[in-house]
């Protein structure tokens, strides 16, 4: 009996070590490894905190910053927007035995390669692409628009992969929301408005908040469409950091900027997770 209750003692923790193993090896090393790094660790102790203090002090840096959440935060927003109303097609107006064909159509540009996405919109969204050929064959425009290398290039190719992952959370949402709900509210006189106001979108903002922080995160640490649609115009932070690597070859600072972003990404996290905690409550 005893070797049976040292077993049973035992075997949660033989089950979680190669979990535990693998996340100290694969994150808890290399963050430990990043944080010394950028304090300009050396062997014989001494440290410093001259890369953090360089993120204040110098103005492309912190500016690359408020570049990064105003990118991110546009983001997020025109997404949400855009994919409550798509989330709602899914889930309330397609019949159910259409409801799988419908998702699988919905989440097809996630087949897609992220890279080949990024430049199938750079071609779009060329002077001589096709919304610009669009526009002039119209007669609306004269001149075309500069519309690749920029801000709004950026915003566009995020919103196109983003609007799908947020659709997803919400038709969650949506589909494990109790009916009796809505006939609750129609039984006590609400209309289909009032009660979408006062029932439904309450009850759905948790898988709203989900996905509006998987956007922010994602968002925020992409280097790849910035660098692609934005070009060089407009500094974000990932390409801020990559640009120490590469271009500098300044380690230190790097992981001093990846630390402050990893921050902000924290940040974020405990301000949606206190919110859904007090809306549990």
């Amino acid at each position: 009996m005893n070797e049976l209750s040292k077993i049973d003692r035992a075997l949660p923790w033989m089950l979680v070590t190669p979990a535990l193993l693998w996340t100290l090896l694969f994150f808890v090393a290399p963050f430990v490894a990043m944080a010394l790094l950028s304090l300009n660790f050396q062997a014989e102790g001494g440290m410093t905190v001259s890369n953090y203090s360089q993120f204040f002090t110098n103005p492309s840096y912190y500016r690359a910053m408020i570049n990064s959440l105003e990118v991110t935060g546009m983001v997020t927003l025109i997404s949400v927007l855009l994919a409550y109303p798509f989330a709602w097609i899914l889930a309330e107006q397609i019949p159910p035995r259409l409801q799988r064909l419908a998702l699988l159509l919905a989440i097809l540009p996630f087949w897609t390669s992220y890279v080949v996405r990024s430049y199938s919109w750079l071609l779009v969204l060329a002077q001589n692409g096709v919304v610009n050929d669009a526009l002039l064959r119209t007669g609306l425009l004269t001149d075309p628009l500069q519309l690749a290398n920029t801000r709004t290039a950026t915003i566009i190719g995020f919103v196109h992969f983003f609007v799908m992952l947020l659709t997803l959370t919400i038709f969650a949402s949506l589909k494990q929301l109790n009916p009796s709900y809505r006939k609750a509210a129609a039984d006590l006189g609400a209309g289909p408005i009032r009660t979408f106001i006062h029932v439904v979108l309450p009850l759905t903002i948790p898988g709203v908040v989900v996905g509006a922080f998987l956007t922010f995160v994602l968002a925020i640490g992409d280097y790849i469409t910035p660098q692609i649609l934005g070009g060089n115009n407009e500094l974000l932070m990932p390409q801020l950091i990559m640009m120490q690597i590469g271009r500098r070859g300044d380690f230190p600072l790097a992981s001093a900027l990846a630390l402050i972003l990893m921050a902000m990404v924290t940040i974020a996290y405990i301000a949606c997770a206190r919110w859904l905690k007090i809306e549990r409550t």
